[in-house]
């Protein structure tokens, strides 16, 4: 009540600014039968009261196109003189169209409002062109005032609503939550105007009107009141082929239905030629049950949804206006998934298979709901006529925007600017347990090394000690740590953050939560992945598979393992097995793997495997050669094996080119299942098998891949680096 005291106060005082015989020149721009039927009665308002205002009347958009009703006509037979036509549509209906109808009616907008010089342009809603309609005017400075902004829908709507309101001068909003949305958009208070919506005014005085006429007319003469259904349904444009195939399924229901029902055409968006197609393939223009149309007037569309036993789609309408009779609605998929509702709307979100929409039908058609007024109380046009006149001339053009006050930045110092954005990665090795202070560009700032303890309790309790430390650490160093990254062996579930099955190498390892005990403790996110897959992912990031969209790592350590890249993204397995390639069986009566297999390449070539052979050497006496010797108190190993063949034991170098026979099998099968463009040999055994690897894929592969190249990575540290990565992925929005 007090808004409307000051706004008639401010009225007065404008008219004596203005002057008295000043008219305001009010142009109303419609493009279709849907925006039109908001507008009209803000026209016919400003019609009644000719002393105050001056109406021109710009026509463009559908409604000037015969497949769509040619619905310029009902503004004539409203007798509004129609000032101006364009022809604004780029036929297609996908969406360069929509993007060419835009520019064309940027081209040929500037010549109408030079020629007709309005005061303030009414624009409705959130079509394209409405979109046109308000960059023309707000570029050539015309004051805009913008119908039903701040609303929320669910598609591309939504963010041409929220442009028109950022170009508009003054806002009429139907809903308490919209005025609010407003606000929140920064846009003036007293320049935002809640009246409800202009059609509520004819809706609330419609329903008593005679209405069995009009309904067999469009229906035919057999048809009862609440015993059909009206269905409008238009593409979505940010996913056509899904609308369309939602249309099909609709179509499919309503004529399971078997109840008579009128189809409106769709609007004139992208997806729209292909719809009409669906309709024509299924006959529904010659089916008994079905009347189809591309306009209806909307005085009698009022009467036909008010008395409907159901209306089924995804129009606004469904949504807004149909309510007010208590009408029950079917909303289908995510176009008007943003609205504000009343009870009688029943939304069917993943409309994807015909049963959903006849189980809905079923549920909706013939109830009865109570009418709704969320969306207005029937005095919508007296209030926006008080707001125009209110509009004072005189004020500055240029809008202004109330932002909120903003918190001063408390962080300016030259510390924070230079801050090096960084990640902790957590390498859990069979023999040691690394933490690594780990920069966005892949160097290690700074490194923590101790021995893995052998029991869980121990374990966690000292991962836990070393990354509070390095986080400690991390602030004399001037790194923001992002994450925690974690690189372990055994079988990971990187979704919950759980070690589900470990190596033999560490034990006390089996279903471990690692994620929530370090959130917990350091407040940061937490990725945790298997070894092999670390290492892979850090080639990605860092090293020699940078780039490329399918490349395979294999890490040759204590044990085998691996990673795939597929097309950019890495392979995790249907139960987080995928890459074990350490398990590829390469020969069916070979040795005895960890696995409980034998044959497998790790029980050939990983670094057990190697220091198996070697201590039968040198228990038989026969790996020490000239020059060599190893210390009592020291075990043998793989690289005693690895030297003695370097210094001519002839053993020695058999056992290694069977070793890397083996694993240039494994490299052969790899090259034959996934084609990879690159392989990526890891650790501290690559180089070493490098040059047998090559020779047996030039021996055993196919022609085909053999061109393959094999390399050996230049990563120091690939299972830190790899941990780091999943940290330093996330934090530039890279999925993973």
């Amino acid at each position: 009540e007090l808004y409307f005291k000051n706004l008639l106060k401010r009225e007065k005082q404008v008219m004596e600014k203005n002057g008295k015989n000043r008219k305001l020149r009010v142009c109303v721009a419609t493009c279709n039968r849907a925006d039109y039927s908001k507008l009209a009665p803000i026209m016919f308002g400003i019609k009644t009261e000719p002393e105050f205002f001056e109406l021109d009347v710009v026509v463009l958009g559908s409604h000037l196109i015969d497949d769509y009703g040619n619905t310029y006509r009902m503004i004539e037979q409203d007798d509004f003189d129609i000032n101006t036509r364009l022809h604004t549509i780029v036929r297609g209906e996908d969406e360069a169209a929509m993007v060419e109808s835009v520019g064309l009616a940027l081209v040929k907008l500037p010549d109408v409002l030079n020629r007709l010089k309005p005061d303030i342009m009414i624009v409705h809603g959130d079509r394209f062109d409405a979109l046109a309609l308000a960059t023309s005017a707000a570029l050539m400075n015309i004051r805009i005032l913008h119908i039903e902004g701040g609303e929320v829908s669910g598609t591309i709507d939504d963010s041409i609503r929220h442009a028109i309101t950022k170009l508009a001068h003054y806002h009429v909003c139907c809903t308490r939550s919209a005025e609010q949305h407003l606000i929140s958009m920064c846009e003036d208070h007293d320049r935002i105007l809640l009246a409800g919506c202009p059609s509520y005014d004819k809706l609330l005085s419609a329903k008593n009107k005679d209405y069995m006429s009009i309904i067999r007319m469009w229906l035919g003469d057999d048809v009862k009141c609440k015993d059909y259904i009206v269905a409008l349904q238009h593409p979505v444009t940010t996913d056509i082929k899904h609308s369309i195939k939602m249309f099909e399924l609709t179509l499919d229901a309503l004529i399971s239905f078997n109840k008579r029902t009128l189809v409106l055409f769709p609007n004139i968006d992208a997806g729209s030629k292909e719809m009409v197609r669906v309709m024509r393939k299924k006959g529904i223009e010659h089916h008994p049950n079905f009347r189809a149309v591309k306009h209806v007037p909307f005085d009698q569309f009022i009467q036909l949804v008010a008395h409907a036993g159901c209306m089924i789609g995804n129009s606004s309408c469904g949504v807004r206006e149909v309510g007010a009779f208590g009408t029950p609605v079917i909303n289908l998929g995510t176009r008007q998934i943003g609205r504000e509702t009343g009870e009688n709307v029943l939304h069917v979100r993943d409309a994807d298979t015909q049963d959903k929409i006849l189980q809905a039908l079923h549920l909706q058609f013939g109830k009865q709901y109570p009418c709704s007024k969320i969306y207005g109380d029937g005095n919508a046009v007296p209030r926006i006529l008080k707001f125009l006149k209110s509009i004072d001339l005189q004020e500055p053009l240029q809008k202004k925007f109330c932002f909120p006050p903003v918190k001063e930045n408390i962080s300016q110092d030259i510390d924070h600017i230079l801050e090096t954005l960084s990640a902790l990665a957590v390498d859990l090795g069979g023999t040691n347990l690394r933490v690594a202070i780990v920069s966005m560009k892949g160097e290690i700032v700074k490194k923590y090394t101790q021995f893995n303890p052998k029991t869980y309790e121990e374990r966690i309790n000292l991962i836990l000690q070393m990354c509070v430390e390095a986080a400690s650490e991390a602030v004399k160093l001037n790194c923001r740590i992002l994450g925690v990254g974690i690189s372990t062996g055994g079988r990971v579930n990187p979704r919950e953050g759980i070690v589900l099955h470990s190596t033999k190498l560490i034990q006390e390892w089996n279903s471990v939560d690692l994620r929530t005990p370090l959130s917990d403790t350091l407040h940061l996110p937490v990725w945790v992945d298997n070894d092999g897959n670390c290492a892979a992912l850090a080639e990605r990031k860092f090293g020699q598979g940078k780039g490329l969209e399918n490349f395979v790592t294999l890490i040759t350590g204590t044990g085998i393992g691996g990673g795939i890249i597929h097309q950019h993204e890495l392979i995790h397995g249907s139960s987080f097995c995928a890459a074990e390639l350490g398990h590829l069986v390469v020969s069916l009566d070979g040795p005895d793997c960890s696995c409980g297999s034998h044959g497998c390449i790790e029980a050939y070539a990983s670094g057990m495997a190697l220091q198996r052979e070697a201590k039968k050497l040198h228990d038989e006496d026969l790996l020490l050669v000239e020059g060599m010797s190893v210390p009592k108190d020291e075990a043998v190993g793989a690289l005693h094996l690895i030297q003695a063949a370097k210094l001519g034991n002839v053993k020695a170098q058999s056992i290694l080119r069977t070793a890397g026979t083996a694993l240039g099998l494994g490299v052969v099968n790899i090259l034959h299942t996934m084609n990879p463009s690159l392989v990526i040999l890891s650790g501290v055994l690559a180089s070493h098998y490098i040059h047998i690897v090559k020779d047996v894929i030039r021996q055993q592969a196919l022609s085909s891949v053999q061109d393959v190249d094999v390399v050996v990575s230049d990563l120091v540290d690939p299972a830190l680096l790899g941990a780091a990565s999943m940290v330093l992925d996330y934090t530039t929005r890279r999925i993973y």
